[in-house]
């Protein structure tokens, strides 16, 4: 989505965390330049219909922009039919959303009785929210779209002891890693000479992967990396990790490998989500590699790619050489060639 303002454009992504089980993290990041001017974190139960903000920021040198209400307006409209947490506020997140114009009020859960969406949210937690914000107003002197708010009648821990059996956790199905392909992604810096025959599309695909792979090392495939169900979602990773960089490289280019577990081969311990999976203890897993595909974080829409015929061994490298397996360092050495 791009604003009004040239240059400035939301980001609608995921984003890799421990949150809440089951739950999906989400992203809205700002851009103003190509630079990361602001981003709103949350979190999206199964069903779609719950959500609830971790984060609200606009970074100092962007704000007064009315980015903040942007990214909250975006949201409303990714989420339409869905209940909203705001959580609790901030001084400097009072301020702000004294001044916000909400676009469904109705869906704020804070301004609707818990019956309606205590299965998503729990009780207790949300009454301590709303003392917090009604301490933050009082302190301000802000007025916090009070008359909006549910009135109960009741003190709010009264509230939250009698509807926290309501909730409902939400079922945590994580990702089977020996299920299917999965795709991880790897930033590069690469020699002028080779980056150059990387972007050649008169070479052969296949040609050009085999180059990358003598260079960086068949076991070296990234064990930091989230490993996901798509393609889209391992160079959404990448793009994030550039924005956030504090010392971007121009040259830099972008990989992701497509892998299954090597047939026969137990799966490792592993950290699954709903659609990514990581192996914080790799001691080297082999895996059967498919294809790859690459860009360039200048000209992301220019993408290169390769198809293998037959899968490739190799291996997704040890988290710490001295945990590395035994099958490990009988193929590759410490660089993972």
């Amino acid at each position: 989505m791009r604003l009004g303002n040239a240059g400035t454009a939301l980001w609608l992504t995921g984003w890799q965390t421990d949150a809440v089980p089951g739950w999906t993290s989400r992203r809205v990041l700002a851009m103003v330049g190509g630079v990361q001017a602001g981003r709103l974190d949350f979190v999206v139960h199964p069903d779609g219909q719950a959500l609830s903000v971790w984060m609200l920021e606009v970074e100092p040198g962007f704000q007064r922009r009315n980015l903040a209400s942007v990214m909250m307006d975006a949201l409303y409209a990714a989420h339409p039919t869905a209940w909203i947490d705001h959580g609790g506020r901030t001084e400097d997140g009072a301020r702000w959303w004294d001044r916000y114009v909400e676009p469904a009020p109705e869906r704020n859960m804070h301004n609707r009785p818990p019956e309606e969406w205590a299965q998503y949210f729990e009780a207790p937690v949300v009454m301590a929210q709303r003392a917090r914000n009604a301490y933050q107003n009082r302190m301000n002197g802000l007025d916090g779209h009070s008359a909006a708010e549910y009135r109960y009648g009741e003190r709010l821990e009264v509230v939250g002891a009698q509807w926290a059996s309501a909730y409902r956790l939400a079922l945590a199905r994580g990702l089977d890693p020996a299920a299917g392909e999965l795709h991880g992604g790897l930033r590069l810096v690469l020699p002028p000479a080779l980056q150059q025959v990387m972007f050649d599309e008169q070479r052969d695909g296949a040609e050009r992967t085999e180059r990358l792979l003598d260079h960086i090392g068949y076991g070296s495939l990234p064990s930091a990396a989230g490993w996901h169900t798509t393609l889209r979602a391992a160079f959404e990773d990448m793009a994030q990790e550039q924005v956030f960089d504090t010392a971007p490289v121009d040259e830099v280019m972008h990989v992701v490998f497509r892998v299954r577990v090597a047939a026969g081969r137990e799966v490792p311990r592993h950290d699954a989500r709903a659609t990514w999976v990581s192996f914080p203890d790799s001691p080297g897993i082999e895996v059967e590699l498919t294809g790859m595909a690459w860009r360039s974080p200048q000209t992301p829409w220019a993408m290169h790619s390769a198809e293998f015929d037959r899968p490739v061994d190799a291996a997704i490298a040890p988290a710490y050489w001295q945990d590395a397996s035994e099958q490990y360092t009988a193929r590759y050495d410490e660089i993972g060639s």
